[in-house]
């Protein structure tokens, strides 16, 4: 007999983690609510461990552990055992999670919740329990039933989730139908990956043996779905619950015959099973069968062509059941190399289902030493990642597994790469180290002295910590486990090739985005582009100043225009103060000759005082122009700095931007007023010292 064994026979991810968390938590007390697995005979050996079942809540003693079934419960099941004060080891299955998720979400953005599944299963009953008015149909047949009466209408949105254990092509119909009524639908693809691809190598099995022996509970939803599948295309299916219900007497005609297991199906008895027919059955050949890529069916398809006319397949290894077994449950050791499936993803830890009996998960120290990334932007749930085992944990059934550790090993061979061929690499500063600075690249620590971080001299090192940064490789050191770094050189280049592009471009009037690289008395420093040009401190600003920093500080961004530049030189005049902004024009637009102003005395001097007209235009007063009432020395006799009067503005000299201003005019002009025009003899003066009175004038 040649016996194909299916490769994803037995426990899933999901099933295994439960079991993990009934052996932890069996041997101190603690209770299950309902079934914790589908299979008789795992059930009796967890509660020999000193697991208690509980068919509901009201049977569970305030205080107690209480492990919920990877199946899940309603959310008023888990509030009620919190509210008794109990400690809930919540073992569902995190796609089951993510179900329950989907469908409260879906309610509260007031969509119409439908579940594609078996009502009474316990699964279904936990997922109608996250919401309110959750809808479960079974099949097509039933879905075109409730369209036909009951359903609301088409203009109500509605999101689709499927029990897990489906067959796809079903639900596949179930959703298609429903689509086609409901256009605003949302249809989640829910069904398990482990699920889905056991009923998938299930059905390739079938399809090329004589015989296909189901190793499962009847009880397990799972176990039943596969012996469906495989019904389809064998005529021949065993269904077997433990090695002494198995009757050899049913394959002695087969010449082929496929194994495979549900999920809910513990390893030992799968090995029980295996163990009795490598006893009593002649078997010729033994070939652990890979995933098949054939989709679980629903409807009978054609039928399949006899095993010696299909196509060559590459000659299968030949090894026995205990080989076989040892190496699907083998054990795992510290420093493996191990690749798994991403089962979920929490907040402190991922989980990876590694198909062996450990639970393997995932710390977030040992997912990335990049804080500001998420898991998401790195992993999916689904996702096929390669680890490296930390620590295993027989007694939990647990095993601490490293992507960084990992990634770090293969990540040398790239910074050798980066080193060799000149490229720049990008990393997180993660700290100021003696001489310099850490950078994280990969997973490998960089080391970049102070003289190649790019910073000024003065700079604080610290400024770079919890940045990214680009770098170059400058020296690999294996056996020291070394690397060093230049952030400088990435920024010399990048400032070479902008060099150059500037100085192609460059013209006169031409406005730059620049940033303030250094002050001078003279002007400033600004870096238009990889180059440095100066702006005159007369050019800075069209108020007078003294100093540069009156305007600028280093590392202000401003806008400049170049006035000039020299090529040979690579000199560069640059402008900041702006045309529209010059206070002359401003000045001339107001006033001319002859108009009065308010002015502020900025400036005493011994020939007159020079008042601010607007801000950055400045004119004289002349001494002589100060007062008429007597002569003066000087302007202080009369004036103070910060005082404000009235000016006429005597003279603008347009050419040499100066301005004449006059008190004495003014004065003059009240003195030379025009008399009042007399009035009439029989006018009437009232006197406002003696109302009622009156007198002549």
């Amino acid at each position: 007999m040649l016996v194909r064994l299916a490769k994803t026979a037995g426990f899933c991810y999901g099933v295994r983690r439960a079991i993990a968390i009934a052996e932890k938590e069996a041997p101190g007390g603690c209770v299950v609510l309902g079934e914790l697995i589908h299979n008789r005979r795992e059930m009796e050996r967890l509660l020999a461990l000193g697991l208690r079942r509980a068919a509901s809540p009201e049977e569970i003693a305030p205080g107690e552990t209480v492990i919920i079934r990877s199946h899940g419960e309603p959310d008023r099941v888990i509030a009620a055992l919190r509210a008794k004060g109990c400690r809930v080891a919540d073992a569902t299955c995190p796609n089951v999670t993510r179900i329950h998720r989907i469908v409260r979400e879906a309610a509260e953005r007031g969509r119409l919740p439908i579940v594609i599944g078996d009502r009474d299963h316990p699964e279904v009953q936990g997922i109608v329990g996250s919401a309110e008015g959750v809808v479960v149909l079974k099949d097509g047949e039933e879905t075109r039933k409730w369209l036909s009466k009951g359903a609301p209408g088409p203009e109500t949105p509605v999101s689709v989730v499927f029990q897990t254990t489906e067959v796809r092509e079903t639900v596949k119909k179930c959703a298609e139908t429903l689509k086609k009524v409901y256009t605003n639908s949302e249809i989640f693809d829910t069904i398990c990956d482990a699920t889905f691809s056991r009923q998938k190598e299930a059905a390739g099995l079938s399809a090329i043996c004589d015989a296909m022996l189901v190793v499962g509970d009847r009880s397990s939803a799972n176990s039943r779905r596969l012996a469906q599948v495989c019904a389809v295309r064998c005529p021949k299916v065993i269904f077997a619950e433990a090695a002494s219900e198995l009757d050899l007497s049913d394959l002695k005609d087969v010449i082929t015959l496929g194994v495979t297991a549900g999920a809910s199906t513990p390893a030992w008895i799968i090995k029980e099973v295996c163990a009795k027919m490598t006893e009593e059955i002649k078997i010729d050949e033994i070939v652990e069968e890979a995933p098949a890529e054939t989709a679980a069916p629903e409807v009978p398809a054609e039928p399949a062509a006899p095993a010696e006319t299909a196509p060559a397949e590459a000659e299968p290894a030949v090894e026995s059941f205990d080989e076989m077994l040892a190496k699907s449950f083998k054990t795992l050791n510290n420093g493996d190399k191990v690749t798994g499936i991403v089962a979920s993803i929490g907040a402190n830890e991922i989980t990876v289902d590694l198909g062996t009996k450990h639970s393997g998960y995932i710390p977030m120290s040992e997912l990335t030493d990049d804080p500001d990334v998420k898991p998401e932007d790195i992993v999916k749930v689904g996702d096929e990642i390669e680890t490296f085992v930390i620590r295993v944990n027989d007694v939990e059934g647990t095993v601490q597994l490293s992507k960084k550790r990992l990634d770090t090993v293969k990540n040398w061979d790239s910074i050798e790469a980066a080193k060799e061929d000149k490229v720049p690499v990008e990393g997180l500063v993660t700290e100021e180290n003696k001489g310099g600075i850490v950078v994280n690249v990969k997973g490998i620590r960089v080391f970049v002295p102070a003289s190649q971080t790019g910073l000024p001299k003065d700079a604080p090192m610290s400024s770079l910590v919890k940045t990214r940064v680009q770098l170059r490789i400058t020296e690999v050191n294996h056996a020291r486990r070394r690397v060093v770094g230049s952030i400088r050189a990435v920024q010399y280049e990048a400032r070479k090739a902008a060099a150059e592009k500037t100085w192609a471009e460059i013209e006169e009037g031409k406005k730059y985005q620049g940033v303030v690289k250094s002050l001078t008395s003279y002007g400033a420093f600004v870096d238009i582009g990889g180059v440095d040009g100066m702006v005159h401190v007369s050019e800075l600003s069209w108020k007078r100043i003294h100093n540069p920093a009156e305007v600028l500080k280093v590392g202000d961004e401003i806008e400049v225009y170049v006035i000039s530049f020299d090529r040979e030189k690579k000199k560069i005049s640059l402008g900041y103060r702006k045309a529209e902004d010059n206070p002359w024009v401003k000045f001339t637009s107001q006033y001319q000759v002859g108009s009065v102003a308010t002015v502020k005395i900025v400036k005493l001097m011994a020939f007159g005082a020079f008042a601010e007209i607007v801000p950055g235009v400045d004119g004289l007063i002349h001494v002589s122009q100060i007062t008429n009432e007597r002569r003066i020395g000087k302007p202080d006799e009369v004036l103070s700095e910060g005082q404000e009067v009235d000016v006429k503005i005597t003279n603008i000299d347009e050419e040499n931007k100066k301005v004449s201003l006059s008190i004495r005019a003014l004065m003059d002009a009240d003195r030379f007023a025009p008399a009042r025009e007399e009035r009439a003899e029989d006018e009437v003066v009232y006197d406002t010292d003696a109302p009622g009175e009156y007198r002549g004038e």
